[in-house]
């Protein structure tokens, strides 16, 4: 029997494990290693990730980058301030958006961004969301970086000092509102030494929204709904995925978010075509996994869709026991912390 009740997923944290700012030497993080087939646990560090890979793996990361997403003003004609997320880029007009406060900011309602850019509600979207358009001399996205701020995620209470610390270093496509945390444990040298293991990479996009911090409100949780996310794969990545299979590697997913592409793509025989689309994929145990043969993760909020996603891929009494294992040894936890091995 699968684990569906919403406290199945809860752990306790001590709230110093919550990493506040990213390590100086990125790849100096440690790396808890899950071995699922021989039921093992081994505590590691990030730099000895390509000893745990073999010649022909495929590596697949998420290159979005993170915008200056969240833009902070009042609303016309009253001193009320209002916040406005942006999650991704609907047509060239309009974006869809959260928006604070809700019932105050409904359609026709304008947000200012003094002297620099006004903001107009156009109209409702699915899922609490708005379609938000802007009045400004120049595009919206020249002038993110004045008035927007990094959409760091709640637990992080310390702004970053660049915004490149919250941010991989391969992230390239922008348009997302959170990073792809699995990430920011890679550097040159450790691609470097990838490259010489006779490891591939390939990139997928998937903008980020805050719906992978949105908590799960159902005891069941198959009752939760997903937002949807936008991604995209170019035909070089499909073709790299294709190879891979017919060779009989392994395709491994760096993150949760490339996760969760490759398996929205996937066909059953497992081959992926080059695609733009939507995905509000939700995946937890009971899930039969169609592409993705290992994962690097990092360590996830209690009760959180990226935790069931992880316990259906490593298994849940195994996650859970891996878990148990990072709080005992005082692994760094979220966005910020430490990282996980599937194999």
């Amino acid at each position: 029997m699968h684990k569906c009740r919403l406290s199945d997923y809860d752990y306790h944290l001590p709230e110093e494990l919550i990493a506040q700012e990213p390590l100086a030497l990125r790849d100096q993080s440690r790396m808890l290693v899950l071995n699922r087939s021989e039921e093992q646990i081994e505590h590691r560090f990030f730099s000895e990730l390509p000893a745990f890979l073999k010649q022909g793996d495929l590596l697949v990361l998420n290159n979005t980058k993170v915008i200056p997403a969240r833009l902070i003003g009042r609303i016309e004609g009253k001193t009320t301030g209002a916040e406005i997320l942006l999650l991704h880029k609907q047509d060239d007009a309009n974006w869809i958006a959260m928006v604070k406060p809700g019932r105050k900011l409904k359609p026709g309602k304008r947000v200012i961004f003094e002297g620099i850019a006004e903001a107009v509600v156009e109209d409702y979207y699915k899922e609490d969301l708005r379609l938000v358009s802007f009045r400004a001399d120049r595009p919206i996205e020249e002038l993110l970086p004045k008035i927007g701020k990094v959409p760091l995620p709640p637990y992080i209470k310390k702004e970053v000092e660049t915004s490149d610390q919250y941010q991989t270093i391969y992230a390239e496509k922008a348009g997302s509102a959170a990073a792809p945390t699995a990430g920011f444990h890679f550097t040159a040298k450790v691609f470097e030494a990838l490259e010489a293991r006779g490891v591939k990479t390939a990139f997928i996009t998937l903008h980020i929204g805050p719906g992978t911090f949105q908590p799960v409100k159902t005891e069941d949780i198959r009752d939760h709904k997903m937002h949807s996310e936008f991604y995209s794969i170019d035909q070089n990545t499909a073709d790299t995925i294709n190879r891979a299979r017919e060779e009989n590697q392994r395709v491994v997913a760096v993150g949760t978010t490339v996760c969760r592409v490759l398996e929205t793509v996937a066909s059953q025989t497992g081959l992926v075509k080059e695609q733009a689309g939507w995905t509000d994929l939700y995946i937890y145990p009971g899930y039969n996994f169609r592409l993705v043969e290992a994962m690097l993760t990092n360590f996830h909020l209690p009760r959180s869709t990226l935790l069931m996603l992880i316990s259906s891929f490593g298994g849940y009494d195994r996650v859970m026991r891996a878990y148990q294992e990072a709080v005992k040894k005082g692994y760094r936890f979220y966005s910020f912390g430490d990282c996980m091995l599937i194999i």
